[in-house]
């Protein structure tokens, strides 16, 4: 009976052993995970700002020196970055519009679906819904299946509250860079089609 008893009391503590053992281990995985995603979020936060850096309208004024390490591009060759992301990731065909009276549509995106209509924003703060409201009163006149408002920064409440309802798609600059990220790796697939 003793032996039983001992038996039994080895088990319990093994069990005992294994089940703290076994806690720390997920515990440490979750905070890896935990860690992972907030640098992922960080890096990503990073990359939008970047994008506004490198395509901002810069001051004739006051220029600025940059590294020639950098890129640098101005607000037009973004609406064609933007445009370009856009055929890639989502197919279909996109068209830039001509720079001048182009009623607040920057690129055309016409799918399988229909036409969608967008307007790209290389914006430092947080976007209103005057882009929001232009954007749905060009897809009211051209019956427009949906629209896009693509921004650096981020929106205000009130423009994520008109939005509601109007097949806008809202995409901050977070959202842009993993529109780019996965025009990336599409670019690659076909570059490795291509090859083989």
């Amino acid at each position: 009976m003793l032996v039983l008893e001992i038996i039994i009391g080895l088990g319990l503590l093994a069990a005992f052993f294994h089940f703290h053992y076994t806690k720390r281990k997920h515990q440490r995985i979750n905070m890896l995970i935990d860690l992972h995603n907030e640098s992922n979020e960080e890096w990503k936060r990073t990359l939008a700002m970047g994008l506004y850096l490198r395509f901002k309208n810069e001051s004739a004024e006051n220029p600025v020196n940059y590294s020639s390490i950098y890129l640098k591009g101005d607000p037009i060759s973004f609406e064609y970055f933007v445009a370009d992301i856009f055929q890639i990731t989502r197919g279909g065909f996109t068209w830039v519009s001509p720079h001048s009276n182009d009623y607040g549509v920057d690129f055309e995106h016409t799918t399988d679906d229909g036409l969608y209509l967008g307007q790209v924003k290389c914006y430092q703060g947080d976007l209103s819904f005057d882009p929001i409201a232009l954007i749905h009163s060009n897809m009211v006149k051209r019956e427009a299946v949906g629209g896009y408002v693509i921004t650096t920064g981020f929106f205000t409440e009130n423009a994520r509250s008109y939005a509601q309802g109007l097949n806008i798609e809202l995409i901050d600059g977070v959202k842009l860079v993993e529109e780019w990220l996965k025009s990336l790796g599409k670019s690659e697939e076909e570059i490795k089609e291509f090859d083989s």
